[in-house]
């Protein structure tokens, strides 16, 4: 479906237009507690650090990329199935708020300087919601803090959110699905061909700056490279 068709079906389905709702009238925030570095192995139970919300995930995600021990993550809170995580503090304002929906089949641990976002709405709808303009222009004067900057649960509760009806939700994540697909396939393209690009570079550079050097060669090698010349 387009953008056109959308708009279509926003027509046909909300005639009085889109409802705005504040993010804490359709969910809750929760933040996480005691999950650090130092605790993160690569078995046992799933676990999201707030650092790798900013470097590792995208909108989506079902597996993570680490992982804490059964005992540690009894005590832990969790995010479930459709819940966002957010990474909540950044050096960079535009990074404060970064989020990933957690799709995966188990509960999985998550850090303290992130928060869950418990709610009822179609999951990557809200997550491409966190990467959006609108949400960005939000958040901007609830920002706090000096070198290390953050937003709290409280705070994002505040933030307007367009609340469609579910089958309009589900039709823009198809839309965006799409073309975040489509820029993975064109940045893996570039990257191939910047590679193919970077060794023909070292082919020619090496093979323009190598010359015969008569130092190392033998008697019978300069003899033979000589003939060649006269002929």
């Amino acid at each position: 479906m387009s953008g056109a068709n959308i708009d279509q079906l926003i027509a046909k389905l909300c005639p009085d237009g889109v409802d705005y709702k504040t993010l804490g009238e359709v969910g809750e925030f929760i933040r996480g507690n005691g999950l650090q570095k130092k605790d993160l192995i690569k078995s046992g139970v799933g676990a999201i650090h707030y650092g790798e919300v900013h470097t590792h995930y995208g909108i989506w995600t079902t597996k993570t990329k680490s992982y804490t021990s059964p005992d540690l993550a009894a005590r832990l809170r969790m995010a479930h199935t459709g819940n966002l995580v957010i990474a909540t503090t950044s050096e960079d304002d535009e990074a404060v708020g970064k989020a990933v929906a957690w799709l995966g089949p188990d509960s999985v641990a998550v850090s303290s300087d992130a928060y869950i976002y418990r709610h009822s709405l179609e999951p990557k709808y809200v997550a491409y919601f966190f990467h959006s303009e609108h949400f960005q222009s939000q958040k901007t004067r609830h920002i706090t803090g000096a070198k290390v900057r953050r937003i709290s649960g409280s705070n994002m509760a505040k933030l307007y959110i367009p609340v469609p009806p579910p089958a309009i939700q589900q039709e823009i994540v198809a839309v965006l699905d799409r073309f975040t697909a489509l820029e993975a396939e064109l940045e893996a393209e570039l990257e191939a061909e910047l590679e193919a690009r970077r060794r023909q570079y070292q082919y020619y550079r090496d093979a323009l700056l190598t010359f015969d050097d008569p130092n190392t060669m033998t008697a019978s090698e300069q003899a033979s490279k000589r003939a060649s010349e006269r002929l």
